[in-house]
């Protein structure tokens, strides 16, 4: 009995170890089935900037051969969100030309961005940007689950609902924490804080007046902003189903019918550019701003055919034409138009745009009326990210009047990253301040409608629109002495002619008149009695052939008496005097009287005349201002000359 006892608990005992050795095994497979599965890392292009991708902190991979000039990159050890990643990443160092994996973690917009060469890569310099981006290894954080797929903000994938815009970006994480992979929705144009409140309430005016002082929030605070206007609908139904899909109430329609269109205001014709920024740094926010700021401008300006025209360019990388003169002809069409104008995003190259507006905007097929003073304004935020100098001057000559406001500009801090110092002042047409407004908040945009609707009206004070060819009050006084014959007198008259061609003549801009004298003087046409260039020109060939003597100083007194005595105040004064010979009465005090009055004196010889009195008679320095030539019939080879000394002239003056 008790044999068999012993018997049983030796089985029992054999099997409980065969079951504990069995529960090993089986423990050991169990671990194999939940270990982690291989991260998989995303792989990306060498033009793919860090601020395309939404991801606040993501791990990727690099291709070879993105140490290449053509993908740019802004800044130093830490870099703007416009730079390309993998570039960044071979100027920092972290990867060579091979490629490979890199950390990127987001962090908040600088002030400034200083370029450098590094790595074999020359980064540029930039001002402040929304966002940056710092690169490291490419060795994943422990207990931080990075993304395997990257999510995209993309301007030209369809707009998603506000539901599927929420959900699509997830707040980053904090330090020392897991960071949740985000679910892959292609965000359209907006930032990915705008994002994540596009149900907020539009505020009331007080609300908005707590947060007018942008300066005074941390850095980077352009980025994450609350966009406070939302586009959800309000309690007035303005962006309701009905409202979207262009539905108006009966009653505002047939208001809207009856309304006169006004001509616009007369006092004002001027064809006017704006040039909107539409770089990324100036956020959604500021955009809507600008946008409200040209709305005011226009329905203050009173648009209209027989008064001011607008049209709108935008710029960031590269300018575009938001509509032109002619494609809006009164205020209320205009302030419509501008509102659906969306925002480009890219740099802030506003040189680009002033080259763009010169060459391509001001022409007659897109509403330029000839007779209106060309304006542009150009409003950039901060400061230019490329030179304007070069592109000023080139319209300047051009005869556009440039005005610059720029808003919130560098601080002194901030000086060392602009690109081009005393940039304003470089552009403009008169260093004076008549030119450049400069806004310290874009909530205290609005306080410079005024202002500057005054300044593009004021058309005496737009200088760069008068040119050295439309600019003037140009008075011939003519030699009709016997000396000159009836032949050598046309011929004369066709020398005044070709000269009178070269100009832009009307009531506004350069006006022509003539003075014959021999030992008398007779005024043949005044300033005011011809105002287009075909009148002018059959003016000229009625001229009758006096035949007398040569008293060249009665006629200068003449000519200023009887002619530029009824000059316009605004209008640049040109005698332009010609003679065949020796006067018989005193130049000198004459000539020296027209000098005091501000008239530009302009005197030619022809066979006979003394050299001397040319001289004495020609404004200071004489060398510029007289001419000799030795036979009539040579008279048309200094067309070229005096025109090119007229405009060195004009536009030698000093820009203040």
């Amino acid at each position: 009995m008790g044999i068999v006892v012993l018997t049983m608990k030796a089985s029992v005992i054999e099997m409980f170890l065969v079951l504990l050795v069995t529960g090993i095994h089986s423990n050991k497979d169990t671990t194999k089935k939940i270990k982690r599965p291989k991260f998989n890392v995303p792989q990306i292009n060498c033009d793919v900037k860090a601020g395309k991708i939404i991801n606040p902190e993501f791990v990727v991979k690099c291709p070879a051969g993105c140490q290449d000039p053509k993908y740019h990159v802004y800044g130093t050890d830490i870099y703007a969100s416009y730079s390309s990643v993998c570039g960044a990443a071979i100027h920092s160092g972290v990867l060579d030309n091979s490629g490979g994996k890199i950390l990127v973690r987001k962090v908040a917009g600088q002030s400034g961005y200083k370029g450098s060469y590094s790595n074999g890569i020359q980064s540029l310099s930039l001002p402040r940007w929304r966002e940056s981006f710092i690169v490291s290894e490419g060795k994943p954080q422990k207990d931080v689950t990075y993304p395997s797929a990257l999510t995209y903000s993309s301007s030209k994938s369809p707009t998603a609902k506000t539901g599927e815009a929420t959900k699509a970006y997830q707040k980053p994480s904090v330090p020392g924490t897991t960071a949740q992979p985000v679910t892959l929705v292609q965000v359209t144009g907006a930032t990915a804080s705008e994002a994540s409140h596009t149900s907020l309430p539009k505020p009331s005016p007080s609300a908005v007046s707590t947060t007018s002082n942008l300066r005074s929030q941390p850095m980077g605070y352009r980025s994450w902003e609350l966009d406070l206007w939302s586009t959800s609908s309000d309690a007035s139904g303005q962006n309701s189903p009905r409202a979207n899909a262009g539905f108006v109430p009966k009653e505002e329609l047939s208001t809207q019918s009856l309304e006169p269109v006004s001509q616009g205001d007369p006092n004002c014709k001027i064809d006017l550019s704006f040039l909107i920024d539409g770089s990324s740094s100036i956020g959604k926010r500021r955009f809507r701003i600008q946008k409200q700021f040209l709305a005011d401008v226009a329905q203050t300006l009173d648009i209209g055919p027989a008064g001011p025209l607008m049209g709108v360019v935008q710029y960031g990388d590269n300018p575009a034409a938001q509509f032109n003169l002619r494609t809006h002809m009164n205020s209320r069409d205009l302030k419509t138009a501008i509102e659906k104008i969306t925002q480009r995003g890219g740099l802030s190259n506003a040189g680009r745009a002033i080259s763009y507006v010169t060459k391509n905007f001001f022409s007659k097929a897109n509403g330029n009326r000839g007779g209106a003073p060309n304006v542009a304004v150009v409003i950039v935020d901060g400061w230019p990210t490329d030179k304007v100098e070069e592109a000023s001057r080139f319209a300047r000559e051009s005869g556009i009047n440039i005005f610059f406001i720029t808003i919130e500009g560098a601080t002194e801090n901030e000086k060392q990253y602009v690109t081009e110092p005393n940039f304003s002042n470089k552009a403009v047409c008169r260093t004076n301040g008549f030119y450049s407004l400069n806004v310290q908040s874009w909530f205290s945009l609005h306080k410079t409608v005024q202002p500057l609707v005054k300044r593009v009206c004021d058309t005496d004070r737009l200088a760069c629109s008068k040119t050295c060819l439309n600019s003037a009050d140009i008075g011939f006084v003519i030699d009709g002495s016997s000396s000159v014959g009836t032949g050598n007198f046309r011929t004369v008259l066709q020398f005044v002619a070709n000269l009178s061609k070269e100009f832009e003549i009307s009531d506004i801009d350069t006006r022509i008149g003539a003075v014959q004298y021999t030992y008398e003087q007779r005024l043949e046409f005044g300033f005011e009695d011809y105002n287009t260039k075909s009148d002018i020109l059959n003016a000229i060939k009625r001229v009758g052939y006096w035949s007398g003597g040569t008293s060249t100083g009665a006629a200068i007194n003449y000519a200023l008496e009887q002619l530029f005595k009824k000059s316009k105040p605004n209008k640049r004064k040109l005698m332009i005097l010609i003679t065949d010979g020796r006067s018989y009465d005193d130049v000198r005090i004459p000539a020296m009287v027209a000098h005091h009055k501000g008239v530009i004196t302009y005197a030619i010889g022809v066979a006979w005349a003394a050299q001397d009195e040319l001289e004495v008679i020609a404004t200071h320095p004489a060398n510029d201002h007289s001419f000799f030539v030795d036979e009539f019939d040579h008279l048309y080879k200094f067309v070229p000359k005096v025109i090119q000394s007229i405009c060195t002239e004009f536009n030698s003056q000093p820009r203040n």
